[in-house]
């Protein structure tokens, strides 16, 4: 009789084990961290500032700056960054490559001017030709971050000279302000860089190939929102929150690009006339060109193979994958609105 009583009790029990369990799995976190790039301005770092962000997803909101996409990965890796805004798309390749658990939700900004190799005037390179400028490239120093899209798009830019790395003596760097130090010091003939650090190096150098130039031959240069797998699994309203914010942060931005200019450029660590400069070269995709075939219905998936395996034929991964259709996920970007 006592086992009789004593099983429905344990079941029951068990039940309600489980279901409390279930509920800390999904529970609100109390906090989560974003990572970012400190001089590179994106509309929604006025909420980020104003903590649009920690009032609308109802959680403190951490933004932490990265000097390169791969610290992002890494990060994201041991699970202190549960979303990367304007993760650089080569170091995305390079994570999920490596089985990296982590998933392209939307496009945060285009660029090409933005993101670029800067010559130094002195350096002697003939740019009458192509053959001429192959031939006076060829053994020059250059500073890169490895691994990102600033690396990506010069090694590009150095196979459309019929060049590779090995011509070239490649200097690395963690990031766009140790190469612009190298530069204006004059340790190298070249550097590559994005944001701000670019702009300091064109006061006394001109860009190796310049954005137009770049997409001619098929350099198309975009940063994602990526995020842990783990969260989007846990929290998608959160992410949709997220999106939506930053949706609304754009358009607000392309209605008035002046109204918050000094909040902006605060929230970017630079100063207002350098932030303006530098937001004239980015666009940001509304959620509907986000969704076109331009983006994130095709093409940008075709980028993204395309790069591994360029990545791979250079050496700097050893495979890529078969496709990377399934590291990308609009689900909660068509939810926006």
């Amino acid at each position: 009789m006592q086992h009789a009583i004593r099983r429905p009790f344990a079941g029951k029990l068990f039940a309600a084990l489980l279901a409390f369990a279930s509920m800390q799995a999904f529970a609100q976190p109390k906090e989560i961290t974003v990572a970012y790039f400190l001089e590179w301005p994106t509309p929604n770092q006025v909420a980020q500032l104003e903590k649009t962000f920690d009032k609308k997803m109802g959680v403190k909101v951490n933004w932490k700056a990265f000097p390169n996409g791969n610290d992002m990965s890494a990060a994201m890796a041991s699970d202190s960054v549960q979303i990367s805004y304007s993760q650089g798309l080569i170091p995305f390749i390079v994570a999920t490559s490596k089985g990296l658990p982590i998933t392209t939700v939307g496009v945060a900004v285009s660029y090409a001017d933005a993101d670029t190799c800067v010559v130094n005037n002195a350096a002697g390179i003939d740019r009458s030709s192509k053959a001429s400028m192959a031939r006076t490239l060829r053994g020059k120093s250059v500073a890169t971050p490895i691994g990102n899209v600033t690396h990506y798009k010069l090694l590009k830019t150095l196979d459309h000279y019929g060049l590779s790395g090995n011509d070239m003596k490649i200097v690395p760097v963690s990031g766009g302000n140790d190469a612009a130090a190298a530069f204006l010091t004059r340790k190298v003939d070249i550097a590559c860089a994005f944001g701000g650090p670019v702009d300091r190096m064109l006061e006394s150098g001109t860009q190796l190939m310049t954005g137009a130039e770049q997409e001619k031959i098929g350099i198309l240069t975009f940063d994602v929102i990526s995020v842990t797998n783990k969260f989007l699994k846990d929290h998608p309203e959160m992410v949709e929150q997220f999106l939506q914010i930053t949706e609304d942060a754009n358009r607000e931005y392309a209605a008035n690009p002046g109204a918050k200019l000094n909040t902006l450029a605060k929230a970017a660590g630079m100063k207002p006339k350098a932030t303006r400069s530098l937001l004239k070269k980015f666009v940001f995709p509304t959620k509907n060109e986000q969704l076109s075939r331009a983006w994130l219905g095709g093409t940008a998936q075709e980028l993204t193979k395309g790069a591994a395996d360029f990545f791979v034929s250079q050496g700097v991964m050893k495979s890529s994958l078969r496709s990377y259709d399934q590291v990308y996920d609009t689900s909660f970007l068509k939810r926006v609105k």
